[in-house]
């Protein structure tokens, strides 16, 4: 399909909301919650909205949100602004709790919208990839990685178009434990990224 006969995206995000594909398997409804722009020039990608979320309909609206505006350095102002940063979760709604945290993003989603809706965002310069899901999607080639191996190895290149980041939340604490290396000599070059990217957006305004 050319690009101009393409569905508009805001067509596009209102079919997606409205989306019931997996709606007998999510134990609270489906409520798909995103944020899309085509003038995005970060695109987070992450796992799938957990309960709060759910609850607010605001993509991150919680303690991983706030921790991951940290790691971004970038204000709650510019994190929602759509035409700034775009949010995709891998699953557009709350899966579910399971035995040890929030069950996978549901198999459905990613197949059915993910595509459509990035190439639509013709405008993004940087991932971020969030968690495993994320990772396996937008960095194939590192799929089966350990974690730590796919961070350290995207976050510390220049150039690198993504970047493989652990999940902010606060059950992930103990990762960050682990691995004090991530915040104290990538966390900062994950800032300076996404400050260069988000300031030739700002070059491009004037």
């Amino acid at each position: 399909m050319h690009p101009k006969d393409q569905e508009p995206l805001d067509a596009l995000l209102a079919r997606v909301r409205a989306c019931h594909l997996c709606a007998g398997h999510l134990p609270l409804g489906p409520r798909p919650v995103l944020q899309a722009h085509a003038d995005a020039r970060i695109l987070i990608a992450g796992q799938a909205p957990g309960r709060k979320v759910h609850a607010s309909g605001v993509p991150f609206d919680d303690a991983s949100g706030e921790r991951l505006r940290l790691w971004m350095g970038i204000s709650r102002e510019t994190f929602y602004d759509p035409r700034q940063v775009a949010i995709l979760p891998m699953g557009f709604c709350y899966p579910g709790r399971g035995t040890s945290g929030d069950l996978p993003p549901r198999p459905e989603c990613a197949p059915a919208w993910r595509q459509p809706l990035l190439d639509r965002l013709p405008q993004v310069r940087l991932t971020l990839a969030i968690g495993l899901y994320a990772l396996a999607w937008h960095l194939p080639a590192r799929k089966g990685q350990p974690l730590a191996e796919a961070v350290q190895g995207t976050c510390a290149r220049p150039d690198a178009p993504v970047l493989a980041l652990p999940h902010p939340s606060p059950r992930n604490n103990g990762w960050l434990k682990r691995h004090p290396w991530f915040e104290i000599a990538l966390q900062p070059l994950v800032r300076a990224r996404v400050a260069a990217v988000l300031a030739t957006q700002d070059e491009k305004r004037l």
